[in-house]
């Protein structure tokens, strides 16, 4: 199997991550977002949306990443991907929530508009209005995350044991750490991020994007 990525990529990571913990052998394709790569031709004939991650096996080719993360995690059974039908629903309605509230506001409304010049917005009125509105509805998603999703008693998303849930939030909520948030306002996040960090392959995974990240040391930047 063959995946198209790149490290900077905050839904590569996941993928990323989750084979190397689970030991599933991939051919990693790097795809030059810097270069526009991902745009031209010969990846586009391979995914339209001009987006990474893609994975290719053999002659099927599946784009998103949380249907990649279902997609092998069901190749090799694994128990991260339960079978029980209320429990994958559950790790499902957890994905569906990530993808579709947390990420919308904290990565594409405050993160990325402050550490990408391609997604600042035309003037500074127009990104301080973004940034506003991104941070205020990070904070009650974050909220959300922290005293009913995780809670006191969940050392996971879905309960004691790490599903692929966990792997594919811990991305997006990482990147809070770019734009100079601690969590501290968010403790139940805080030690759930700190148990995905502990994974051995997270540093490896991780180092391009921490890296990156170190280049934005002492900037002033609207946090969470």
């Amino acid at each position: 199997m063959k995946l198209y990525y790149h490290p900077i990529s905050t839904t590569s990571r996941p993928i990323m991550l989750f084979a190397a913990e689970s030991g599933i052998p991939l051919e990693l394709q790097v795809v030059d977002l810097f270069t526009g790569e991902h745009m031209q031709p010969p990846y586009a004939a391979l995914n339209p949306n001009k987006l990474i991650p893609t994975l290719e096996d053999g002659d099927f080719i599946l784009t998103e990443n949380s249907a990649i993360l279902k997609y092998l995690a069901d190749k090799i059974g694994s128990p991260a991907y339960p079978k029980d039908l209320q429990r994958r629903a559950r790790v499902n309605e957890r994905m569906d929530w990530t993808n579709t509230q947390l990420c919308s506001d904290l990565v594409y409304a405050l993160v990325y508009p402050q550490i990408f010049d391609t997604h600042k917005r035309r003037s500074d009125e127009a990104q301080a209005a973004t940034l506003e509105r991104g941070k205020a509805r990070a904070q009650a998603w974050l909220e959300v995350l922290d005293k009913h999703v995780l809670g006191p008693g969940n050392k996971y998303l879905c309960g004691q044991e790490i599903t692929i849930a966990d792997y594919h939030a811990a991305s997006y909520v990482a990147l809070a750490e770019v734009i100079g948030s601690d969590l501290a306002d968010y403790p139940n996040v805080k030690q759930w991020l700190g148990r995905m960090k502990a994974l051995k392959s997270w540093p490896k995974v991780y180092e391009v994007i921490d890296g990156y990240a170190a280049s934005f040391k002492g900037k002033a930047m609207v946090a969470v």
